[in-house]
């Protein structure tokens, strides 16, 4: 066979793949409007289905369209987004909402650069809401079709790096069928995340006679890994103050940073000056002190090792719930109404200040 007529089979033998096999039911499927394609494809960076799924119809239920996702609040916005992870994607989602209201009379663009231009989207995304929802002949580029792409082809090199990235792209858009774009762009999704997996199940592939690295029995060569080096290790102890009627003293992260704009615990840099913190920030005089056990925490650059210190602490007068500047707050809710939280800042809300629980 021809190097044009495996080309030319490509998107076609996908296609006839996806109608049997291919995925129709995933909950943004069933009303595929922009709004929730978007919605969909934000979460989806980095994160598998099965964990979007339920956050998705959280979020759709509480902010059934782009309307009432602009007039929300930040904190509404990440306290549906606890515990997904990559925090920046809500607040971009929930900036880009309000951009859209103000600039495109509250409606997503249907231009590749005006999507573009809109926080959080990048020319996947773009690609991907304009092919889902409106049916564009434009390509993606997300990890799965990445993956497929790379073997398929047996392109060297991590996808990271600029001249990888662009043969993919340029082979993404060269696959791309003249009709048909919305099964085709699910269809390729599809194959990367259930059958051209990180360990791909070639015999039940469409695409593996004429995949390179499955002729070469070199599948898991590819896509190329990103250089490793150590990861860095950052140490820090979250302070737990807790009053005597069970608040918890909790501060909004900045913007900038990891979980920007989330709430937690104070950080200090050293466990011996637990006491002297609450008392100069707090006004409050420690009664006793627990060092907890550690948790590790993985981020995408770093392993976050974080020492617990459980402050029971009594105000010198009267502790303000909520602070002037609304970033510092005692916190006295229940488990079903915490504000939004990265995962292990919720673990230990739960455990030693909604429960209580003193060991």
């Amino acid at each position: 066979m021809s190097k044009n007529k495996t080309v030319d089979a490509f998107a076609s033998q996908l296609l006839v793949w996806y109608e049997e096999n291919g995925r129709k039911d995933l909950p943004w499927q069933t009303d595929p409007t922009p709004y929730r394609v978007w919605v969909s494809e934000i979460m989806l960076q980095q994160t598998q289905v099965g964990t979007v799924i339920p956050y998705f119809n959280n979020f759709a239920r509480q902010f059934p369209d782009l309307a009432a996702l602009a007039a929300a609040t930040s904190d509404q916005v990440l306290q549906l987004w606890s515990g997904l992870g990559y925090y920046a994607r809500g607040r971009n989602l929930h900036a880009a909402a309000k951009l859209v209201i103000e600039q495109h009379d509250g409606k997503l663009p249907k231009s590749l650069d005006q999507l573009m231009q809109l926080p959080g989207i990048g020319r996947s995304t773009a690609g991907a809401i304009l092919a889902l929802a409106h049916g564009q002949r434009f390509a993606i580029l997300d990890g799965n079709v990445k993956r497929v792409l790379a073997r398929y082809h047996q392109i060297e090199g991590w996808p990271g790096k600029s001249d990888v990235l662009k043969k993919l792209w340029s082979l993404s858009e060269r696959h791309l069928p003249k009709k048909n774009i919305r099964k085709y762009t699910q269809a390729i999704m599809d194959l990367g995340a259930t059958v051209c997996r990180r360990r791909p199940d070639c015999g039940g592939c469409p695409l593996a006679v004429g995949c390179l690295a499955n002729a070469n029995g070199r599948q898991l060569a590819f896509p190329g890994r990103k250089p490793t080096g150590e990861r860095k290790q950052r140490d820090v102890f979250m302070l737990i103050a807790r009053l005597p009627d069970g608040s918890v003293y909790l501060e909004r992260r900045p913007d900038n940073g990891i979980w920007g704009g989330l709430w937690s615990f104070p950080e200090i840099e050293m466990a011996s000056d637990a006491a002297e913190w609450c008392q100069t920030t707090l006004s409050c005089r420690v009664e006793n002190s627990r060092l907890l056990e550690k948790i590790k925490h993985s981020l995408s650059h770093f392993e976050m090792n974080i020492r617990p210190i459980l402050l029971d602490v009594v105000a010198n007068g009267v502790a303000d719930r909520v602070m002037d500047d609304g970033q510092k707050v005692w916190y006295n809710g229940d488990a079903s109404q915490l504000p939004g939280m990265a995962a292990p800042v919720s673990q230990l809300m739960r455990r030693y200040a909604i429960s209580g629980e003193s060991q």
